[in-house]
C-alpha cells in the first residue's frame, strides 16, 4: 500500500534526496528555502512512502494567480514537479501524487490543473496524457543578449 502526505518537517530529508534526483541543481538549496516552502500558502509538497516508510516519490504544486498557458481560469493548480523512484514507477504512484495535487488545488478554488515539461521530454508527455492531462500547446523560447 502506497501512502501520501503532505510534505513536513519530518520530511525534508526524504523529499530533498528526491528532489536532487529530479532537479541536481536542488542540492545547493539551503535549508531556510525548504523551510519556505513549506511555510508558503500557496505552495505544497507531497510524499509518497510505501507501507515500510520508503519514500517513493514527491509531487511538488503551487497556485498560480497570473496567466498561465492552456488555462482559462484563474487561479490554477501547477505541477511543478513529479518524480518517482525507477523501481516505483507503473505502480500507480504519480497517480495518486497527482490526485493528492489536483485535490489541494482544489481546496484553493482552483477549476483547473496545469504542469508543464521540456519538448523532448517523451516520457513525461505519456506520464501527464495517462494522468489525464492534455496537451494544450509547444512552445520554443527565445533570447537575445543585450
Amino acid at each position: 500500500m502506497i501512502g501520501i502526505t503532505r510534505a513536513g518537517a519530518t520530511d525534508v530529508a526524504d523529499w530533498l534526496a528526491l528532489r536532487i534526483a529530479l532537479w541536481p541543481d536542488a542540492a545547493e538549496e539551503s535549508p531556510e528555502e525548504i523551510a519556505a516552502l513549506l511555510a508558503n500558502a500557496d505552495q505544497a509538497a507531497f510524499v509518497a512512502r510505501d507501507d515500510g516508510g520508503r519514500a517513493l516519490g514527491f509531487a511538488e504544486a503551487s497556485i498560480r494567480r497570473d496567466h498561465v498557458n492552456g488555462c482559462e481560469t484563474s487561479p490554477v493548480g501547477f505541477l511543478e514537479g513529479i518524480y518517482v523512484v525507477e523501481d516505483a514507477r507503473r505502480q500507480g504512484v504519480a497517480r495518486q501524487l497527482v490526485a493528492a495535487v489536483a485535490a489541494w488545488s482544489h481546496q484553493h478554488d482552483c477549476r483547473e490543473l496545469a504542469s508543464d515539461a521540456a519538448i523532448d521530454n517523451d516520457a513525461s508527455h505519456h506520464m501527464h496524457t495517462a494522468l489525464g492531462f492534455g496537451e494544450t500547446q509547444r512552445v520554443v523560447f527565445f533570447r537575445r543578449r543585450l
